[in-house]
């Protein structure tokens, strides 16, 4: 009867202690939830930054053993880029184990997430999208535009022209053929308020999402007769509009796209047609960084890859990559603070981002030489950078055309200022203290 009992009271003490490894194996993980689209009108540009943003994470955990010893788990959810479905993902994901941060990866679903954002307490990391005037952490303690805005781009664009021109836009005739959509509205304020200043005619073109008819579009281009086309797609809106730029008969070198409109997928089927459209990008394209060498080595060599060996490196697959490292690196930083070791809960990685200092060095010793440009947060500004440069399509690659330009913050600032107060008040919300931004 003793042993029995003995051998009772061993299996519970043995099952006990499998429970606690299995909560401590859980605990131990870092959860990334993926929103993506890799089916409809956008899935050529969403497939390759979801499939950069997998690889990364498949990357630390195979060459570091995850960070400081948690591993970096995630689960990727279909949102076709659609708004109802990218918040039915989110709701999904928000409440699993060690959920880190949300990518929402559309203009659209990050306004829907805003409001959600601060009451689940979970970051939203909106790189080169989003709102513009989250730029003001005072205002949007959860929102993380990193390495700029609409507002941005546009004003670096409209420095650019007026490099081109001899610091002078008065009287040219700059027309903006936009997605309908939040993400194509958003750079219209900062383009009206540069009008003013610059004394430019702006002329404002909606295309109906998701981009595939435009001929009434072009037709308008081609009865203004625009000095400039600045070209704000995503998905098959930008080939279609080059295409449609062709046919027209309208100069490919007088288009200046967004970050978002500046990649293989929207000129590759154009080729030489697209021959000198220009558009912005924040980051190189080549499979030479050693970051992109360790996702081939750790990753690729090893069959694990998320897509095609020849989509690494490309620029939308480049900007995954640095999407995924800003999200890993805000949890290093919060473990720095809160605990080396430990899984960081989203109010931590929230802190994390909100104290970024990715210096040249710290860049250059994770692999992202050349890639980006250093960036540091802080309370007020949840940016970190303002930088970008103009890239050509030279009928095969793209090559960097410019210097790098920073928005102005003279213009940008007291735009952003004042949309954050309009949306505090029109929510009855009131601004951290700086209590807060010491929390």
């Amino acid at each position: 009867m003793k042993s029995k009992r003995n051998l009772k009271i061993a299996a519970i003490l043995a099952g006990s202690l499998l429970a606690t490894s299995a909560a401590f194996a859980q605990a131990k993980e870092q959860f990334f939830p993926l929103l993506s689209y890799r089916t409809g009108a956008y899935a050529p540009n969403g497939t390759p930054w979801a499939n950069a943003k997998q690889d990364y994470l498949k990357m630390i955990n195979a060459r570091d053993g995850g960070i400081n010893g948690v591993k970096l788990t995630f689960e990727e959810c279909e949102t076709g880029y659609a708004t109802d479905r990218g918040v039915e993902c989110y709701e999904r994901l928000k409440s699993r184990p060690g959920v880190t941060l949300f990518d929402p990866q559309a203009t659209g679903i990050t306004l829907a997430l805003t409001e959600k954002a601060p009451v689940d307490k979970v970051p939203l990391i909106t790189l080169g999208y989003g709102l513009s005037i989250a730029q003001d952490g005072l205002a949007f303690k959860w929102n993380f535009p990193l390495m700029g805005s609409y507002w941005t781009g546009a004003d670096i664009l409209i420095q650019h022209l007026l490099k081109k021109e001899n610091g002078n836009l008065n009287g040219k005739k700059i027309a903006l053929v936009y997605h309908d959509s939040p993400f194509g509205k958003e750079p219209i304020p900062l383009l009206q308020e540069r009008a003013k200043m610059q004394g430019f005619d702006l002329q404002l073109i909606p295309v109906t999402a998701p981009g595939v008819e435009q001929k009434a579009a072009w037709l308008q281009v081609r009865q203004s007769r625009p000095d400039y086309v600045f070209l704000w797609g995503w998905g098959i809106m930008n080939s279609t509009a080059l295409k449609e730029a062709q046919a027209t008969g309208y100069p490919r070198d007088k288009m200046y796209g967004v970050w978002w409109a500046g990649a293989e997928p929207d000129v590759k089927d154009v080729g030489e047609g697209a021959k000198g459209y220009n558009s912005l990008t924040l980051n190189t394209a080549s499979q030479q960084p050693k970051v992109i060498q360790d996702i081939l080595k750790y990753v690729h060599d090893k069959n694990q890859g998320t897509g095609p060996r020849d989509e690494v490196g490309t620029v939308l697959y480049t900007r995954g990559v640095m999407i995924q490292m800003l999200g890993v690196e805000a949890v290093r930083r919060a473990q720095e603070r809160f605990g080396k070791g430990k899984v960081m809960t989203g109010e931590q990685v929230r802190w994390g981002l909100e104290n970024l200092n990715l210096d040249q060095k710290k860049l250059d010793a994770m692999g992202f030489a050349g890639v980006m440009r250093p960036l540091s947060t802080s309370c007020a500004d949840h940016m970190g950078s303002t930088w970008a440069r103009v890239q050509t399509w030279n009928g095969k690659t793209w090559e960097i055309s410019s210097d790098w330009y920073e928005a102005d913050e003279q213009v940008i600032k007291p735009m952003v200022k004042a949309g954050a107060e309009k949306y505090l008040g029109d929510k009855k919300l009131t601004r951290r203290t700086s209590d807060d931004c010491q929390s």
